[in-house]
């Protein structure tokens, strides 16, 4: 078939070429923007053909996009990561009936797919999202006197880097009643007020938390002391250039920052420590947007976020959930 794809204006600015180069050595054609950018037309492959892939930067979509595209090849399509990322394809995959196996060499992790397999219906209990938690978590941890407990929480360790870093930084985190759901491993968090102090998060850490990163420098800015993080480059091509957006909205709430393009440093002033009072530009990224509205709770002074409207896109009841936690949300012009 031929498909045409296009998206919001956040969507249409990313780039797509880490997605179509990989699709089209199944045989498929993509025409799209300079850059590689959507609105983007697909010419499905008449006769695909099974590929060997190694991903060249830490995906789980680019990962899941070839394995999605192998199922209608036929032989075994083979992708190689070199760092781990998040698993949930492969898990659901194995769940639905697909040959799929993952071994780990000493070129990275191996995922091998058998093409064109008899797939069976399946219940899927979906746990619910670490990365979304996250900014509930992060306000229990920073506002005085909060004790927050998340139920059904997904707790797969190629996703919940955040949480141990959290903990290594002394937050007051406990999981309850761990189980298994749907093939994933799943708990209620609680997360509590305390203390926190700045760690260097290790690299190594990135792809189990690569979304969070904008929440936890939110979080390192009420830390005592510096919270270093290294191995990030991939956020300078999400929903915007997160590293850049952080910065320069932490900057505007009177925190220290210092970054390169594969880190950032926040120098952390401790509980009640940031002076707040700034607007800060979301750039079009739910992600900014929350992370700035969750720090506005814990700031001296109120935080603006010019444009909140992207947090509907992944959270739409983001902030009826902090107003019914006790947060004090306002709209101004309208907006």
């Amino acid at each position: 078939i031929t498909a045409t794809f296009t998206g919001d204006a956040s969507l249409n600015s990313r780039p797509m070429a880490r997605i179509t180069e990989p699709i089209a050595l199944f045989g498929a054609q993509a025409v799209g923007r300079s850059g590689g950018r959507l609105p983007m037309t697909i010419v499905g492959a008449a006769d695909p053909v099974p590929v060997n892939y190694t991903v060249p930067m830490p995906s789980a979509q680019v990962k899941s996009a070839v394995l999605l595209a192998g199922l209608n090849a036929p032989g075994q399509t083979v992708v190689i990561e070199k760092e781990a990322t998040r698993d949930h394809t492969e898990r659901m995959l194995a769940g639905f009936g697909a040959e799929i196996t993952t071994e780990q060499t000493s070129e990275g992790r191996v995922i091998t797919l058998t093409g064109q397999p008899e797939l069976t219906p399946q219940d899927i209990a979906v746990p619910r999202d670490p990365s979304s938690a996250a900014f509930p978590v992060a306000v229990a941890l920073m506002v005085p006197g909060s004790d927050v407990l998340i139920p059904n929480i997904g707790l797969n360790p190629t996703r919940a880097g955040l949480f141990a870093t959290l903990q290594e930084m002394g937050a007051d985190l406990t999981f309850q009643n761990e189980r298994t759901e749907g093939g994933e491993p799943v708990a209620d968090l609680r997360a509590r007020y305390g203390p926190l102090q700045g760690i260097e998060v290790p690299a190594h850490r990135a792809p189990s938390m690569i979304d969070e990163y904008p929440i936890l420098s939110a979080i390192a800015a009420t830390a005592n002391g510096r919270t270093v993080m290294t191995g990030i480059k991939e956020l300078r091509v999400k929903e915007s250039d997160r590293i850049d957006a952080m910065a320069r909205g932490l900057e505007a709430c009177g925190v220290t920052i210092e970054e390169t393009e594969d880190s950032m440093t926040v120098h952390g002033l401790g509980q009640g420590g940031v002076p707040g009072g700034a607007t800060c530009e979301s750039r079009l990224d739910h992600r900014i947007a929350m992370s700035f509205l969750c720090l506005g709770f814990a700031a001296k002074k109120p935080i603006t976020v010019d444009d909140a409207g992207p947090v509907a896109t992944s959270f739409p009841i983001f902030e009826a959930l902090m107003t019914a936690l006790g947060a004090k949300l306002t709209h101004e012009h309208g907006g």
